[in-house]
């Protein structure tokens, strides 16, 4: 798919290896409202083991593209990591991050009564279809929405996972929308602070390493997570499951939702055929076992990948998430 297919054009701007680039600005709206928030095992980062009832498998979509990629990989097995990808705190020492899985555990209860009903935030029966979750949202920039994310959850609360192609340039500009429908961001617009990205993308744009952290924030005491709730990173959980995905088409007011079959169609690069996934859609996830009220379970992939998401609308790719992701979510969360 071409650059400008699957994400907003903006020029690159991010160098180093994991690069995280803080600032200290607020955000824009504060919304009190909240949401239950995800259940799952007491890790934030879940590898195979930890997820032994994953479901079986039944057998870019950005605006445009941002940095331009580093040299593909020439070996290893899918459900390893990569080579070249040791991280680099751009704020810390440059020293190689933790590798132990966080301690800190979503909570499985209410935190407080909405106070309005987010969109297909109501429970849902399973013959009615996918759950849109109040943890997914757009992302927004001069006004109008270009790409998808959503919260992770994270020892801060504060973490959202999107397509590294959704970003370049100056991501303070950038506003996360959680839950976003008909013009209406129930939870609030929140800003984005910092930005972890791998060097294997900010160098020569490696359809591997097509996924990004995001920091965010807004003025207030309570966290992002526990107003929208938190789907649990998974790595190396394979390559076929079936999943839930969600995405913001460009100039559409609703996310579209879609559970579908994944399977492996390159080493390091996984695939969904689902209809109606086309620009503005890259970044949003792919969820394994989502809970049939909440949506929330665990995200395995995000629309990104192979030709920035697919070159057409109703096939769909992502980067395999296994070991880089969990180290550069360790470099996002430190």
């Amino acid at each position: 798919m071409d650059p400008s297919s699957r994400g907003a054009s903006r020029p690159s701007a991010w160098s180093s290896r994991y690069v995280k680039v803080t600032v200290t600005r607020t955000a824009l709206v504060v919304c009190a409202a909240a949401v239950l928030v995800a259940t799952g095992s007491a890790n934030a980062v879940v590898t195979t083991a930890d997820v032994t009832g994953a479901a079986e498998a039944a057998s870019g979509h950005a605006s445009s593209a941002g940095a331009s990629s580093a040299s593909p990989r020439t070996s290893g097995t899918a459900g390893t990591a990569k080579p070249g990808t040791s991280a680099d705190n751009g704020t810390a020492p440059a020293s190689a991050p933790s590798t132990s899985t966080p301690s800190a555990t979503p909570s499985n209860t209410p935190s407080a009564t909405p106070s309005s009903t987010p969109f297909a935030k109501a429970p849902v029966a399973a013959a009615a279809g996918p759950v849109a979750s109040a943890a997914v949202g757009a992302l927004f920039s001069g006004g109008n929405h270009f790409c998808s994310a959503s919260v992770v959850h994270s020892p801060g609360g504060d973490l959202v996972l999107t397509a590294a192609h959704c970003l370049s340039g100056d991501v303070t500009a950038i506003t996360f929308e959680p839950g976003y429908h008909d013009g209406i961001a129930p939870y609030g617009a929140w800003k984005v602070a910092s930005a972890t990205i791998p060097n294997g993308w900010t160098s020569s744009a490696d359809p591997d390493l097509d996924f990004a952290f995001l920091k965010v924030a807004q003025p207030g005491a309570a966290s992002l997570e526990s107003l929208t709730g938190a789907n649990l990173l998974g790595t190396d959980q394979g390559f076929s499951h079936t999943v839930t995905m969600t995405g913001y088409p460009d100039g559409v007011e609703q996310p579209v939702v879609c559970t579908g079959t994944t399977t492996q169609s390159d080493t390091y690069q996984q695939r969904i055929a689902c209809p109606g996934f086309p620009d503005g859609t890259s970044g949003g996830p792919w969820v394994l076992n989502p809970d049939p009220q909440t949506g929330l379970g665990t995200v395995i992939g995000a629309i990104g990948g192979y030709e920035t998401g697919g070159d057409t609308p109703d096939v769909s790719y992502s980067a395999y998430f296994d070991g880089d992701i969990a180290q550069l979510y360790d470099t996002a969360t430190s």
